[in-house]
C-alpha cells in the first residue's frame, strides 16, 4: 500500500505558451486504480513512471493561454495533465467541452475514460443479450455502476458486488441494479447462486481474489468474462495465489483482459449511445469529490482500500461553469 512518504508536493512556475502550445489550470483531476501500476516497476501495459515524474491522470481544466490556433483562453478541454495545477502542451492531447452540457467532471468519468472502459468491455466483449445475467464486482465505483446501468438497459439481469450496505443500497435503489452483495459479510457462494437463478452469463471482473473464486462457481457455459481490473491484488506483498480456473474449462467460458486506450475506435459509439442516456437521466453516475490537490495522495490510497463511494475526483481549482 502507498503511504505518504511516497508522495512530495513541489511548488514549480506557471509555464507559459510557446508558439503551437496551449497552457491551462487544472480543475478536476481524476483518480484511479490503474495509477497504483504505475507506481510499480513491474512489466506493464503503459510505461512506468520514474520517480520525481508528475504522477499521471486524466483531468478537466481551463485554458488560460493559448498560442495554438484551434483553442483560445477560456476553452474547457479534457486531457491526461495529471497531478498538477498548470499543464502545458501542443494541444494534441486535448478534448474540447461543451460547458453548457453535462457537468463537465463527467468528463473524466461516466463520459470519461471509466464509462467508456464500462462500455467497450460489457459491449465488446460480453456481448450481452437481453435476458442472460451480468454480475460486476466493485458495482459502486465509476466503471462497475455504468456497467450494471448498460446491462439493465440491454435488457439482462445486473447483479452487482459491493462493500458496504450503503452501497448496496446505492447499486439496488438508485442505479436500478436487481441485486446486490457486500463482499464484506454475505457469504458469496449461495449469494450469488440465489441472486442469479440462471446462472451467470458475464462477469465483469475488477477486483479478483476471493470474488473471482466465489463467481467461477455460478459460471454458465459459454460464460464471458471481461477482466478489467485486479484490485484487490494491487498491494499485495506475496503471491496471492488465485483461483481454480478449472470452470473456464468445464463451462467453455472465455476470459479477455482488455485496456481501453486500446479501443479509441470505439469512442463515437460510446458517446452517441451513452451522452444521451446521461442527459435524460437514465445512465446515473455519483461523484465522490476531494478538494484540493495536497489531498490527492490520501484520497488515492483510500481509493485502493474502498473508502470512496463513486467516482473520486479531486477539485483542483474553481469551476466557471458552476
Amino acid at each position: 500500500m502507498p503511504s505518504g512518504d511516497n508522495f512530495e508536493l513541489a511548488e514549480v512556475p506557471v509555464p507559459t505558451a510557446g508558439d503551437g502550445e496551449v497552457v491551462r489550470r487544472t480543475i478536476y483531476l481524476s483518480l484511479d486504480p490503474y495509477m497504483r501500476g504505475r507506481m510499480s516497476d513491474a512489466p506493464s501495459y503503459a510505461a512506468n513512471l520514474a520517480i520525481g515524474d508528475v504522477m499521471c491522470g486524466h483531468t478537466v481544466s481551463q485554458v488560460i493561454e493559448s498560442r495554438h490556433s484551434g483553442f483560445r483562453a477560456g476553452d474547457v478541454v479534457a486531457g491526461y495533465d495529471g497531478w498538477q495545477e498548470y499543464a502545458r502542451s501542443g494541444g494534441t492531447d486535448l478534448r474540447k467541452l461543451d460547458p453548457t452540457g453535462p457537468p463537465i467532471s463527467t468528463a473524466i468519468g461516466v463520459l470519461g475514460m471509466p464509462g467508456m472502459t464500462a462500455y467497450v468491455g460489457l459491449m465488446d466483449i460480453g456481448q450481452p443479450k437481453a435476458g442472460e445475467t451480468v454480475v460486476v464486482s466493485a458495482a459502486s465505483g465509476a466503471v462497475g455502476a455504468v456497467v450494471g446501468q448498460l446491462a439493465k438497459i440491454k435488457g439482462c439481469r445486473a447483479v452487482g458486488i459491493a462493500g458496504s450496505p450503503a452501497k448496496c443500497r446505492y447499486v439496488v435503489d438508485e442505479l436500478g441494479f436487481d441485486a446486490c452483495l457486500n463482499y464484506k459479510i454475505d457469504d458469496l457462494v449461495p449469494g450469488l447462486r440465489a441472486a442469479c437463478p440462471n446462472g451467470i452469463d458475464i462477469y465483469f471482473e475488477n477486483v479478483g481474489g476471493a470474488v473471482f473464486a466465489a463467481v467461477l462457481k455460478v459460471l454458465n457455459r459459454g460464460a464471458r468474462i471481461p477482466l478489467c481490473g485486479m484490485i484487490a491484488e494491487y498491494n499485495a506483498t506475496s503471491n496471492p495465489g488465485g483461483p481454480n480456473l478449472r470452470p473456464l474449462l468445464v463451462h467453455r467460458a472465455m476470459i479477455k483482459g482488455f485496456i481501453v486506450s486500446d479501443h479509441a475506435d470505439r469512442a463515437p459509439a460510446f458517446f452517441q449511445e451513452c451522452a444521451p442516456l446521461v442527459r435524460s437521466g437514465r445512465l446515473k453516475f455519483r461523484e465522490d469529490v476531494i478538494e484540493g490537490l495536497e489531498n490527492a495522495p490520501s484520497a488515492f490510497m483510500g481509493l485502493l482500500e474502498g473508502r470512496n463511494f463513486g467516482k473520486l475526483i479531486v477539485k483542483v481549482s474553481h469551476d466557471p461553469t458552476r
